[in-house]
């Protein structure tokens, strides 16, 4: 295993345990999963942070924090659409 999917599974492992802490699910579609895993991991390595794959980064290191993932945004946007916006956390029980 090299280092990039190293980091990938650590960042399934914690996604995981996130959801389960709060009630959520990991999308269930097996290669949407790992598109949004694999860019959480590509800016890992790039950034140093797990910036959200699906937000774009400024120059500002203060707004940047709010994507890291899990976002500032997921919960609010789980809770309206069932899905955060990467669909990497779901609402349990609602697929949408």
């Amino acid at each position: 295993m090299d280092a990039h999917e190293k980091i990938k599974k650590m960042i399934y492992e914690s996604s995981k345990k996130y959801a389960d802490k709060k009630g959520y699910k990991l999308n269930p579609d097996k290669e949407m999963l790992d598109i949004i895993i694999d860019g959480l991991a590509k800016n890992q390595e790039k950034y140093g942070k797990r910036y959200c794959p699906c937000r774009i980064l400024t120059d500002d290191e203060e707004e940047n924090k709010k994507i890291t993932c899990p976002c500032v945004f997921h919960e609010e946007e789980i809770e309206r659409n069932g899905m955060c916006h990467c669909a990497l956390f779901l609402k349990n029980g609602g697929d949408k």
